[in-house]
């Protein structure tokens, strides 16, 4: 069998295995649901604006324990069905493309979050914002924000709504697809620039718990941003009159339990949070996910969510990982390719660093572009693999260039494959390299 016959190893779909996904512990959970008539009642009618207490209260736990933010209550917390969900909601709610003059985005960013954009009247009104050592180049984009004309603060339309002046849109933890993370003092200089100029950071949080080593230490998990603004400086109270604050994190389920459950959260102030639950749809049908939040906050309470996390998904990401850059370290570096955006390999080891999330960031030796490698990695070798122009800003001509990396993930094959996928990775950059 030549090697464009063998099986299609897919290094480009960007969701968990199956294997990863917890489902007999969701049938359980479904069932205690189900059989229970008080929680049935009220997990199969319509949910509160804001979304079921019990879920609410479960999330502001959980995620206070990780995080050690005492102030993360119920009342800070609003359900989504996801973060793009999520994403959409805070967007009808605090923008409105008369008034807010651009979205500002990561790049690479998360390509998907585009469209999201664009279908509420920002096309053509995305900018790109290059990351430096660490994070988000803040000196970058405060020369974009300082050149705006706009002058006028944020527009207010009813007591419990507020429309922004800029949207900042970033992935602060192994961000998608760089795998970078974001300073503390990066992430501090981030919230105070959004509160000069009127701007609503809106940090994609999805990633945060997926780390490895565990963090054994609450002072090792890094503050998120809507942290940092509820500390930083007093707090919104006392950097804004208004007190919506200037950071939220859009938190899922999808990458830590499962994407079919279509259920997520947004934690911001409680100002902020009470006029998100206000949006229309919400109003109208209810918080989204109102029987998957009921079965989620039943895993939460009991704890079998955290033992799943702990004991068999974060496990299972880190061998995976370890797998991939292993084979990375032995396959690809000698050719001149490189892991972008981690810590670098532990020499003495030769074992993979800290890491996280679900994607590598690769830089194709020279002059090899990834929009060639992409297409010869599956006619040559039979790997799919995203190439690096996808991760660019749409619409922005000035966004930075992704001509040299690629993006592959390592939480979707087969684990048993991939070694080999990157083993054919090598064939196709040496058959292409022998080329030029």
């Amino acid at each position: 069998m030549t090697m464009s016959k063998l099986p299609i190893i897919d290094l480009f779909t960007g969701w968990p295995s199956y294997t990863l996904l917890p489902a007999s512990r969701l049938l359980e959970a479904s069932q205690r649901v189900l059989r229970d008539p008080d929680l049935s009642a009220s997990a199969l009618q319509y949910g509160p604006d804001p979304g079921c207490k019990a879920i609410r209260e479960a999330i502001a736990k959980w995620i206070g324990d990780f995080y050690s933010t005492p102030w993360t209550v119920p009342s800070r917390i609003c359900i989504s069905g996801g973060a793009s969900q999520g994403l959409a909601s805070i967007l009808q709610v605090f923008t409105d493309p008369s008034y807010t003059k651009n979205i500002f985005m990561i790049a690479p960013t998360y390509h998907l979050a585009c469209r999201v954009f664009e279908d509420h009247g920002f096309a053509g009104r995305l900018k790109a914002v290059p990351e430096d050592i660490e994070g988000i180049d803040i000196d970058y984009l405060e020369k974009c924000l300082s050149m705006e004309e706009v002058t006028n603060s944020g527009k207010s339309l009813e007591p419990w709504k507020k429309i922004y002046k800029y949207v900042i849109y970033t992935v602060p933890t192994f961000s998608n697809p760089s795998g970078k993370t974001m300073t503390t003092h990066r992430r501090r200089q981030l919230v105070r620039l959004a509160r000069r100029h009127d701007a609503l950071i809106i940090a994609d949080d999805v990633y945060d718990q997926l780390q490895w080593p565990r963090k054994r230490q609450h002072q090792d998990v890094l503050p998120r941003l809507v942290d940092i603004d509820h500390e930083l400086d007093d707090g919104p109270g006392g950097a804004t009159a208004d007190g919506f604050g200037n950071a939220i994190s859009n938190g899922s389920f999808s990458k830590i339990l499962a994407p079919g459950c279509r259920t997520g959260w947004v934690e911001g102030t409680e100002k902020f949070i009470y006029g998100l639950s206000k949006c229309g749809s919400a109003v109208s049908g209810g918080a989204p996910s109102q029987l998957t939040a009921t079965v989620i906050a039943d895993l939460l309470h009991r704890g079998d969510l955290t033992d799943h996390m702990n004991n068999y998904l974060i496990p299972g990401l880190e061998r995976r990982y370890r797998l991939v850059m292993d084979a990375i370290h032995q396959y690809l570096e000698p050719l001149g390719a490189r892991v972008k955006g981690i810590p670098p390999l532990n020499q003495s080891s030769k074992a993979a660093g800290d890491g996280g999330g679900y994607f590598l960031w690769i830089e194709l030796p020279s002059p090899l572009t990834s929009a060639e490698f992409a297409v010869r990695a599956m006619d040559l070798a039979g790997v799919s693999v995203a190439q690096g122009s996808l991760f660019e800003v749409y619409g922005d001509e000035m966004s930075m260039k992704c001509d040299r990396e690629i993006r592959i993930c390592f939480a979707w094959e087969d684990e048993s494959l991939l070694t080999e996928g990157i083993q054919r990775l090598r064939y196709v950059i040496s058959d292409m390299l022998r080329q030029h």
